[in-house]
Order: C-alpha cells, then structure tokens, then sequence
C-alpha cells in the first residue's frame, strides 16, 4: 500500500512538474519543432557519432564510479533468493527490501545485515545516480537561461539563432534513430540472406537473452521488441522531453536512460545498487511511452483508433516493464502481429505475455517497425512546428 501511494504521488509530481516546465518554456511551439526536425535531419545524414560521442565518455565514467564505489562483494555474489526477471527496465522497486534496519522479533542477525547492506547499497547507488546526472543538465539550463535572457534584451536575432542550433544539436546527441536501424538490419540482412550464425551474433548487441538456440523467428522477435522499445527510450521520448523542457531535459532522460541500462539489471551484482536507476527511468519514462504510444497509432493507422490504445495499455499490465510493454504492445497491434512468448535470460526460461494482435511476428516486420519509428518521429517534429505556425498566425 505504501509503494502504491509512493508511486501515485511521484506520478502525480512528474505530471505537473511536466506541465510546468512546458508552460515556462523559452522557445514556441514552431521553434521547438524546427529544432526537432533539424535534430532528425542531423541524425538521418551523419548517424551517431562515431568519436567523441559524449554517452561514450559518460559510459566509461559510469562503469569507473560503479567500480570504485559498488566493488563486488561476496554476499553480491551469492544466489537470490527471489527469481529476477531480466530487462533494461526493470521493475526493481516492487520488490522493496524491509526499511527497518533494527531486528524484528522473526528476524535472524544474518537477515538483519542483509538488510543493511541492501539499504546501503541503494543509497549509495541512488547518490552516484545523483552525481552523474544532474549536474549536466542543470548547468545546460543556466546557459540556456542566460543566453536566452541576453537575446531578448538585446534584441540579439543572431544569439537566438545560434542558441536554438546549438539546441538542436544537443538534441541530436539524444537520439538514436539511425542507430536504431543500423543495429535491426544488420540482423534483418543476415536472416534474410539464411546466415544464423552471424544473426545470433548482432542479435547479441540488442538483447540481454541468449542467442544460442535462438530460431530464426526468435530473432525476428527480439529484434523487433527491441525497435518498439528503444524507439521509445532512443528516439521518441528525447523529442518529448526536448518538447517540454528543451535540450536539458532531453539530456537528463538520456543520461537516465543509460544509467537504466547500465545499472537497472535485476542481478546479483546490482539488485539494490541500481535499484533508483530502474526506478527513475520508470517514472520518467511514464508520460513519454503514452505520448510514444500514441504517435504509433497515428503513424500507422489513420484516421485515429481508440482500440489500438486501449487494447495494448491493457496488454502491458501484464508485462514485467509497463514502460516498454505500452510501446510494443501498441507498435504490435497497429502493424497487426504478436510478440511474447518464450525467451531464455541468463539461464532463466521466462514466459511473457503476448503484445499485439494478429498474426505471429515474421523477418518482414522489422523494417516496418523501423519505419513506424521513424514516422513517428517526424511526426511529432512536424505536427509542434505547423501547430506553431498556426498559433502564431492566429495571435
């Protein structure tokens, strides 16, 4: 009862804090979406970065503070005794471990010492979160202040312009479309072309599940979960939070995203340390995958069709991460296969629900779930910049 009415009020203050941040938002609409567009274009021509990429360096730095400050200890080592489930977003805090650091008349001195080292283990992680993701983000946004402040009393049209490219550009560093779609076909060509062993291998890159085994079938599955979903964490939500709060927000979510990544795994070694990474991509990712969600239905299913939404926000109840469960299920439903099913986690046989509707997913539909990505996309760009541009012929 506690975590339900913990989870409303940070859902609750997410929300308006959201529309807060959109209220007081330098740039218009038309703006915003120009800004948008330039990102895309940006990232259609050139790709991601192939050096000096700065999630790169902020990888390195999260893997060197994981190691100085969260070594691995033999009780980490040890088995759980609750069955992890695997995924980037991991629903960690459902399974909370007893606050009380003091022993309970039920409780051994051994249990009591777990307990205090699970609740140290999350502080510290929860602070090294702290450390590694605000600070960035907070001083885009004094820039932006200033700069923004200094254009406007200075009526200064070529700070405002070099101020939302520069914008724009940081955006771009937010989004993966194009990688997005270079790591799905360079699986989808060898399927196509019957090479399975070097398919397993690039299925390896997107998957945390076991390759070996895996059919053809199963490999069209997991790499068209995967473009669903990072369609929401690489792409989408960086263009809604860039939508709400400009490049600082959509720097913060990515840096949250990759810290989820890193550290939200349900293992051993980071159960408790990465426990508030799982957790704040959770809560950050709550409003972007209904905004995702809905720009699939638009993308592939004009006019409008409640059912499509209804139907896969259903579906997702069921499945281990809402999150990533409202993007596939949707995604699924409107380019009408199923997903779920079988898969095989670090020597884990896990059963997932069945996302979508109609028939079982095949090879030809990971390049139609990359396109509904990409439409998506330039849609939402597209859709904020002619709204703009009607707003403001309207004022």
């Amino acid at each position: 009862m506690i975590d339900f009415v913990a989870d409303g009020a940070t859902y609750f203050v997410a929300s308006a804090t959201t529309l807060l941040w959109a209220f007081i938002s330098f740039s218009s609409l038309a703006i915003i979406g120009a800004q948008m567009l330039f990102a895309l274009l940006l990232d259609k021509l050139l790709g991601e970065p192939t050096r000096f990429h700065p999630l790169v360096y902020f990888g390195s730095l999260a893997n060197r503070v994981a190691t100085q400050y969260h070594p691995p200890t033999p009780f980490e080592a040890a088995p759980l005794s609750t069955e992890a489930s695997p995924g980037t977003e991991a629903s960690q805090g459902n399974e909370e471990a007893s606050p009380d650091n003091e022993a309970s008349p039920g409780k051994q001195p051994s249990q009591v010492n777990s307990t205090k080292a699970h609740n140290k283990a999350r502080l510290k992680g929860t602070l090294c979160w702290l450390v590694l993701v605000l600070p960035l983000p907070i001083v885009l946004w004094v820039l932006n202040y200033i700069v923004m402040q200094y254009a406007q009393s200075a009526t200064s049209l070529l700070a405002t312009a070099l101020a939302c490219l520069v914008n724009g550009y940081l955006l771009y560093l937010t989004i993966g479309m194009q990688s997005l779609k270079e790591h799905a076909m360079q699986i989808y060509h060898p399927l196509a072309q019957g090479n399975i062993t070097k398919a397993r291998h690039f299925t390896g890159y997107i998957v945390s599940r076991d390759t070996n085994a895996l059919t053809p079938n199963d490999m069209s599955r997991a790499t068209v979960e995967s473009v669903l979903e990072n369609g929401h964490d690489g792409v989408i939500a960086s263009l809604f939070y860039f939508a709400v709060g400009g490049a600082p927000l959509a720097v913060l979510h990515r840096l949250a995203n990759t810290l989820d990544a890193m550290w939200g795994y349900k293992t051993p070694r980071l159960l408790h340390f990465g426990w508030w990474s799982a957790r704040a991509d959770d809560h950050l990712g709550w409003l972007s995958t209904y905004c995702t969600s809905i720009l699939y239905v638009l993308a592939a299913s004009p006019p409008f069709r409640c059912k499509h939404l209804s139907r896969a926000w259903q579906q997702a109840k069921g499945y281990k991460s809402k999150n990533g469960g409202r993007c596939m299920a949707t995604g699924a439903g409107v380019l009408h296969f199923t997903l779920g099913g079988i898969s095989q986690y670090q020597g884990k046989t896990v059963h997932s629900p069945v996302l979508g509707h109609g028939k079982a997913v095949a090879l030809a539909d990971i390049p139609r779930s990359i396109a509904l990505v990409n439409s998506s996309a330039w849609l939402l760009a597209s859709a904020l910049l002619l709204l703009g541009i009607i707003m403001q012929s309207l004022i």
